[in-house]
């Protein structure tokens, strides 16, 4: 079973492979020495989209200019030294780590302290009113192991459900040819959205005693997911930054584990064909769109400000249509969606 496992994961494994030799040089936080003006757009939040939002905000910022003075745009990462001044005359804050710290920071502050907050889910019930979520670009949740551990190549929705229910916590229940072993089922930190979005793909409402919460969302290279029985939910298109975009570093990177696949409704989907996320993965009901989340009263607004944020998120702005922004986008695994731009309001 082992090795049938290893054959289905060649693309997989060949990604973890390039990551070793092709890690890119990261971007982290506002450059050393560098304060956001007051003027500014600043965001906080998802783990999923930090990189890609830096990346975003070197490229923005150098289009515009060195004479210019339009507002620039920088984000925070979501784990760091804490608390951060995002910007000159912001209040500190505790840095938010996850798509729901993020959203909690842009409803308790203003402009002057955080602008947007990155977004790797969707609205929820929970979330405060008057928030928009302007679409950024299609993203999947699938499950992830250790290459050389006794998870199998995939498995269906149901087992996934079973699994982080802990109604099944040995492999040799899903299969009688899997090693007699106890499952170990991690999730990412409570504040994580893609630990929200993969627990609503499975429809998991309260995660079971046997789940251990904790990792920081797609990082691989925690010690506590080395063990061969770990199953681990994974950002596809993070993923594939870290390795076939060569933007791993020693800490942001997937270590032993490896995509796995997933059969929904009797169909086995790959996460990945051909170095990209497989679209039918991605139309499936483990696809999702990441946002950006800004405050509907600013997003709608004629000055200035609501015209920074429609320049840079709008579907007429530059992340939806400046060729810089869509080579950015596949190369941290992101796959362009018709709606970027487009917001939902909560």
């Amino acid at each position: 079973m082992r090795k049938t496992a290893a054959k289905l994961l060649t693309v997989a494994a060949l990604a973890t492979s390039l990551a070793t030799v092709a890690s890119g040089s990261a971007i982290a936080d506002p450059a050393a020495g560098v304060t956001p003006a007051a003027q500014d757009i600043v965001g906080v939040g998802s783990d999923t989209i930090q990189v890609l939002l830096n990346q975003f905000s070197a490229d923005y910022n150098a289009s515009l200019g060195a004479g210019s003075t339009a507002p620039r745009l920088y984000s925070w990462d979501a784990t760091g030294t804490s608390p951060i001044t995002t910007k000159t005359g912001a209040t500190s804050i505790a840095r938010p780590n996850g798509s729901g710290a993020g959203i909690k920071a842009l409803v308790a502050n203003t402009s002057a302290t955080v602008d947007f907050a990155r977004s790797s889910r969707g609205p929820a019930a929970t979330d405060a009113h008057g928030l928009d979520f302007v679409a950024l670009a299609k993203d999947a949740v699938t499950w992830s192991a250790p290459s050389t551990g006794n998870a199998p190549a995939q498995l269906t929705s149901a087992q996934l459900t079973a699994i982080y229910n802990c109604t099944t916590t040995n492999w040799n229940q899903i299969s009688a040819s899997l090693p007699n072993a106890t499952i170990k089922p991690f999730l990412p930190q409570a504040d994580s959205g893609t630990r929200s979005f993969f627990l609503g793909a499975i429809g998991v409402s309260t995660p079971g005693a046997c789940v251990t919460t904790g990792p920081e969302e797609n990082e691989g290279t925690d010690a506590n997911l080395t063990d061969p029985n770990v199953v681990f939910p994974y950002s596809v298109a993070h993923y594939l930054g870290q390795t076939v975009g060569g933007h791993g570093t020693a800490t942001d990177a997937p270590g032993s584990l490896t995509l796995r696949n997933i059969v929904v409704n009797g169909a086995t989907l790959t996460p990945v064909t051909n170095n990209v996320i497989n679209t039918k993965f991605a139309n499936s009901s483990f696809g999702r769109v990441v946002y950006n989340v800004i405050r509907d009263t600013e997003w709608t607004a004629t000055d200035a400000h609501g015209q920074a944020l429609q320049a840079i998120f709008g579907s007429n702005g530059w992340i939806c249509n400046d060729p810089v922004a869509s080579a950015d986008l596949a190369s941290y695994g992101f796959l362009a969606t018709p709606a970027c731009g487009v917001a939902t309001l909560t």
